[in-house]
């Protein structure tokens, strides 16, 4: 990633050019971001699934919870931290080989391919590690993350299940960016 690169334009190369304005400008750009609105959160009522989200941060389900997303970049990234109503989730995103993004959230490591869904992001998920040691793919269930736009708003779909659990976090919603009045 070059100085005037930022880190998704340099992962998803020409494919850039064709998602949607709010899509580019939440993940474009060197400047610091932060966007506002609401997500409507779910999850099974397994105690696992309770201790996982515990764990990352992530809120009980509840529909129409307020949400704050700020995005803080660097040199070598960016660092997410999501305020949810019942929690806060962060996360340290870089490049990684193989044009993978990478996601740190706590112990748990994410390489996901970025493709271009329209003019959304689809987030494939490639990859995880806890502690460092690498998981089966198998283990890791079903993830499904995309990014795009409603309108003129950044919109967003996380949606996460494992074997034996079931779907233990997916989140949905709109946010505006908060351009600070």
């Amino acid at each position: 990633m070059t100085m005037d690169e930022s880190l998704f334009p340099a992962l998803m190369g020409p494919a850039w050019a064709t998602l949607a304005a709010p899509v580019r400008h939440a993940h474009g750009g060197r400047d610091n971001v932060a966007l506002r609105g609401r997500a409507d959160v779910v999850g099974v009522d397994h105690w696992a699934a309770r201790q996982l989200r515990r764990l990352l941060g992530l809120p009980a389900p509840g529909p129409a919870q307020p949400l704050v997303v700020e995005i803080v970049r660097d040199d070598s990234g960016e660092y997410w931290t999501r305020r949810f109503a019942g929690g806060v989730m962060s996360s340290r995103l870089s490049a990684g080989p193989g044009q993978l993004l990478h996601e740190r959230l706590g112990p748990v490591s994410l390489r996901f391919f970025l493709e271009p869904d329209g003019d959304a992001i689809l987030w494939q998920l490639r990859g995880a590690r806890l502690f460092g040691l690498p998981l089966p793919l198998r283990w890791l269930g079903h993830v499904l993350a995309r990014s795009g736009s409603d309108g003129d708003r950044y919109a967003f779909t996380v949606e996460a299940s494992l074997p034996g659990i079931g779907r233990w976090i997916g989140y949905r919603g709109t946010l505006e960016i908060d351009d600070g009045t």
